[in-house]
C-alpha cells in the first residue's frame, strides 16, 4: 500500500456549471446535493479508503490553495501542488509525476478528476485496487472504461481490443471526442467503451510515455528534477510552467501511446460535466423536475432543473425544458437542449458586463 498514490486534478472553473460555478469558487468546492461534503471534498473521501493518507495529493491552480486547505485540512501543505495557470491535464501529471517520483520512485498512481460522482462506492474501490495491482507489475497505461448509453462527443471513445486479462483489455484505438457522427457509429459497433479520465499507471510507465510523446514538456520538467519535494520546487515551477503548451493527457499521450489498456467497469458513474448530467442524476418529481436546495412551487412545468439559494421560493409556470440556476449575481434562465451555448455566456458575461459576474 505504501506504493500506491492517488493525485486528484481540481483546477478547472466548470464554466458549463455557470453560474453556480464561479471563477473564485469553482464546481468542484460546492455540494450540488446537500450532502455537506463538496464533489472534492467526496473524491478524497473515496480514495482515503485505500490509499495511505500521506500518499494523497490535490493539484489545483494557484488561486485555490486556501480553499483546498479549508476543505481539505487533512492535507498537509506540501500534498497541494500548485499550479501557477491552466495548461490543461499533460503539464498538469507531468508536475504530479515528478513530484511523486522525488517521493516513492516505485510508486503506482492513480489519478482522478475531483468532480465525479460514483454510485457504487464499494465496486468502484474494488476497480481501483485490481488496476493498481495490474500496472505495478505491467508496463502499461490504463484507463477505466464505462459502457456508453448515447452518443456523447464529449468523451473519449476506447476500442477495446481481443487480448484480455480479466477485466482488463488492450485497446484497438482511443479517440478523444469525436464529432456526432463518429459518436452514433461508436455507439452502434458496441465494440466501444466511454473513457472515464481515471487513469492508472506506475510513474516510470508515465514518465517514459512523457519522454516519447510530449518531449517538449518532459525536457521541461527533466532539466529541474532535483528540485522535486525541496523548498526549490515551486520557483522552479513558477519558472517552466507558464511556457508548457496547453494540452490534455488524453490528445497528448492516450491517443498515440501503444501500451494503453482498458479496465471495463459499472460503478454507476458520471463526470458531472453539464447541468443535464446533474438533472439526469438529481432526484426529480413526477413530471421530471429537479430541485436543489431552494423551495419550489411549479404548476405545469416539466423537465426543469432549479438550483437556487436555500432561502429563495422559485414558481414556474407552464415552463418546460429549462435550466433556472441563480449564484450570487447571477441569474441564468437558459433551455436545456441549449446548455452547450452556457460557456458563450460567461464569456460575454465576462467581456461586456465585467469580472464580478463569472
Amino acid at each position: 500500500m505504501d506504493n500506491n498514490f492517488c493525485v486528484i486534478m481540481s483546477g478547472g472553473i466548470g464554466s458549463r456549471f455557470w453560474p453556480a460555478s464561479r471563477t473564485s469558487f469553482p464546481k468542484q468546492f460546492l455540494d450540488f446535493f446537500g450532502t455537506g461534503r463538496s464533489l472534492l471534498q467526496q473524491t478524497y473521501d473515496r480514495f482515503s479508503q485505500l490509499i495511505p493518507a500521506d500518499n494523497i495529493y490535490v493539484i489545483t491552480n494557484v488561486k485555490y490553495k486556501k480553499l483546498t486547505m479549508a476543505q481539505l485540512p487533512e492535507l498537509k501543505e506540501d500534498q497541494i501542488l500548485l499550479e501557477p495557470q491552466r495548461r490543461n491535464t499533460a503539464p498538469c501529471l507531468a508536475f504530479a509525476a515528478n513530484r511523486i517520483l522525488a517521493v516513492n520512485p516505485k510508486a503506482n498512481m492513480v489519478v482522478a478528476p475531483s468532480d465525479h460522482l460514483i454510485m457504487k462506492e464499494a465496486d468502484f474501490l474494488m476497480r481501483i485496487k485490481e488496476g493498481l495491482s495490474f500496472v505495478e507489475t505491467n508496463n502499461v497505461l490504463l484507463t477505466l472504461g464505462m459502457k456508453p448509453n448515447r452518443p456523447e462527443t464529449g468523451y473519449g471513445y476506447i476500442q477495446v481490443g481481443t487480448k484480455k486479462e480479466g477485466n482488463i483489455s488492450k485497446i484497438k484505438t482511443f479517440t478523444e471526442k469525436p464529432n456526432i457522427e463518429l459518436a452514433k457509429l461508436f455507439l452502434e459497433s458496441g465494440e466501444f467503451l466511454w473513457n472515464s479520465g481515471i487513469f492508472l499507471w506506475n510513474v516510470q510507465t508515465i514518465l517514459s510515455a512523457f519522454d516519447e510523446l510530449l518531449p517538449d514538456i518532459a525536457s521541461r520538467f527533466n532539466s529541474g528534477q532535483h528540485y522535486f519535494n525541496t523548498p526549490e520546487e515551486d520557483k522552479f515551477i513558477n519558472h517552466i510552467f507558464p511556457a508548457c503548451p496547453n494540452i490534455s493527457i488524453d490528445y497528448g499521450i492516450l491517443e498515440k501511446a501503444s501500451n494503453v489498456y482498458v479496465l471495463s467497469a459499472d460503478f454507476g458513474w458520471s463526470d458531472l460535466g453539464t447541468w443535464g448530467s446533474l438533472h439526469d442524476l438529481a432526484i426529480k418529481d413526477e413530471n421530471r423536475n429537479a430541485v436543489l436546495k431552494c423551495d419550489a412551487l411549479l404548476y405545469e412545468s416539466e423537465n426543469n432543473l432549479i438550483s437556487l439559494p436555500a432561502d429563495k421560493l422559485v414558481v414556474l409556470h407552464k415552463l418546460n425544458g429549462y435550466i433556472v440556476a441563480e449564484s450570487g449575481n447571477v441569474l441564468m434562465i437558459c433551455k436545456k437542449e441549449d446548455e452547450q451555448e452556457i460557456r458563450q455566456f460567461v464569456i460575454d458575461a465576462q467581456l461586456k458586463k465585467g469580472e464580478e459576474f463569472i
